[in-house]
């Protein structure tokens, strides 16, 4: 995709934005972001490739369109959302925040059915979400603050925040890999 990184890093803002339109707690969101940002959105290209190469091509994948690739954004916050709440988001909630925030096109709840289809098409299924940086952040905070009385001065908004624009940024990719040690990083912030 040309401009990748520019259109990667609205998204993600995208992504934060309807997070917190729609009140979603912190583990949903970042659950969301680790599936968008580190998994469905670099697995694009090639999954896309793969579809037009076997003939099976999907309108929410070819042509790449902003508003597709917010549709998926809200997407990973259903599926997170299912994943971590025993009262998910509703799809009428997402396709009403959808009309609203989403200027290019208006989608159905059959278009939200069917693109979280593909969604979860391009990750092959595997939606497993123990590797999530924002999980060790709050163990290590837990564990920092048991260990030395500084740890309380440690202010999880701002960890989350901090965590919020190294999405936004990009900064984390090189860190993907090791959600620990992104987590780390976050909280040695504090220490300096």
């Amino acid at each position: 995709m040309e401009g990748s990184s520019m259109v990667r890093q609205q998204m993600i803002q995208f992504l934060l934005f309807s997070s917190a339109q729609l009140g979603v707690r912190p583990i949903v969101k970042y659950t969301a972001l680790s599936l968008y940002a580190e998994r469905f959105y670099p697995s694009l290209n090639k999954k896309a490739r793969f579809m037009r190469d076997n003939s099976k091509r999907n309108w929410l994948l070819q042509p790449f369109r902003e508003s597709n690739m917010q549709l998926f954004a809200l997407i990973s916050l259903w599926i997170s959302s299912k994943i971590h709440e025993s009262c998910p988001l509703s799809v009428k909630s997402l396709k009403s925040l959808g009309d609203e925030i989403i200027g290019e096109q208006h989608f159905t709840i059959r278009d939200f059915l069917e693109s979280e289809v593909v969604f979860m098409q391009v990750l092959d299924f595997e939606i497993g979400v123990s590797n999530i940086a924002f999980l060790f952040l709050e163990d290590l905070l837990i564990q920092f603050r048991e260990l030395a009385r500084v740890g309380e001065l440690v202010n999880f908004e701002t960890c989350m925040n901090i965590m919020d624009l190294l999405y936004e940024t990009e900064e984390t990719s090189s860190l993907y890999a090791s959600p620990c040690s992104l987590a780390a990083s976050i909280l040695a912030c504090f220490l300096t």
